[in-house]
């Protein structure tokens, strides 16, 4: 949708950006926590996504690894947001909530709609066009780099949440819940050079 933004509109509104500081990962209602290890083979921590995983590409969730996952752990929880979004908040790219409570993976393409959930899968929520799935990275031209921060969390017990939660849901769920999380990054922009670059390497929160 954001393609059709032209150029000189998007960088009109370079300087307008939700920020880092409103991502779900530095909510201060979530409380203090641990850190866990999240990464991709398709992208390095703070390197660009391939297109293949975006709106000019074939749109598909990348693949996902993490580790770390702590005793006592109920369940994982997931939601990636762009913070550079030129909206009050960050843009909200996929929810997965109830994920199995061990070290595990995503594959390609994972996060796509899903009803009321899939066992042993957990359950897609809804991202910032209100519908289920992965929203693929989308940016104005000439807007700059955009972050996407993929931030998967370690939650004790808890309320369980209905199907297709949204954000709002998902944070008051996790409030003094999380035990620990991981925190990575790619980025992706339109209208300027940009090289990918290494993959698989692991990120902390």
């Amino acid at each position: 949708m954001l393609e059709h933004v032209p150029a000189w509109l998007g960088a009109l509104l370079r300087g307008v950006r939700a920020g880092a500081s409103k991502l779900t990962i530095v909510d201060p209602a979530l409380g203090s926590f641990d850190s866990l290890d999240l990464s991709s083979l398709a992208f390095a921590d703070g390197q660009r996504l391939p297109e293949r995983f975006t709106a000019d590409g074939e749109g598909l969730s990348p693949p996902l690894h993490w580790r770390g996952v702590p005793a006592g752990t109920r369940r994982l929880a997931l939601i990636v947001e762009d913070p550079d979004a030129p909206a009050p908040q960050p843009l909200v790219h996929a929810i997965l909530w109830d994920l199995p409570p061990e070290d595990g993976q995503l594959p390609e393409g994972d996060i796509r709609p899903d009803g009321d959930g899939e066992a042993g899968h957990g359950d897609v929520g809804r991202n910032s066009y209100l519908r289920e799935g992965w929203l693929p990275p989308d940016p104005p031209t000439g807007h700059g780099e955009h972050r996407y921060a993929f931030q998967l969390f370690a939650l004790g017990d808890g309320p369980d949440l209905d199907p297709n939660p949204g954000r709002s849901a998902l944070v008051e769920a996790m409030a003094g819940r999380v035990l620990a999380a991981g925190l990575l990054t790619g980025t992706y922009s339109r209208g300027e050079p940009a090289d990918v670059g290494p993959v698989g390497a692991p990120a902390t929160a």
